[in-house]
């Protein structure tokens, strides 16, 4: 089960902020539907499928396994209805990790933090560059933003 909340990211804080070195990924879905999403990623350390639930409040079913490489790419190139790019850093603060997502391609100027959370209304602190709470968006869903990118809003 995963549990999460998204959150913007304050660009000109996250400029400022003391971070590690990010990851680049690129991923592309299999399937949007509302009740599923099938998504293929590639990253510099592998492939891996993700198969994702339907969200009820911040909480979904989530399966992830590994896929060789080789087969990750090509799944994306000959299967998905579209890519994402971005790069993720993962900022450990108070107790958690938040993975900081700097989107480019159709999704460039978008910056979304994500934390996983251990039950729905736990309590967490927010670090400073954090803004605005995205979680029941769904136009900040990353399979969402495959069919209707940032970059068109």
């Amino acid at each position: 089960m995963e549990i999460e909340r998204k959150y913007l990211v304050d660009k000109e804080l996250w400029l400022k902020a003391n971070k590690p070195a990010g990851e680049y990924i690129i991923q592309g879905y299999l399937t949007t539907d509302i009740d599923k999403t099938i998504r293929i990623r590639v990253t510099g350390s592998g492939g891996y499928m993700t198969i994702k639930g339907k969200t009820v409040n911040i909480s979904r079913e989530e399966y992830e396994f590994p896929v060789p490489f080789e087969m990750a790419t090509e799944l994306i190139q000959k299967f998905s209805e579209g890519i994402i790019e971005k790069v993720r850093y993962k900022v450990p603060y108070k107790g958690k990790t938040w993975e900081v997502d700097e989107f480019s391609g159709d999704n460039t100027g978008l910056l979304i933090a994500e934390v996983e959370l251990t039950e729905e209304h736990e309590n967490i602190e927010l670090p400073e560059w954090i803004g605005k709470e995205v979680s029941d968006d769904a136009r900040y869903y990353n399979a969402c933003l495959v069919k209707h990118p940032f970059a068109a809003w």
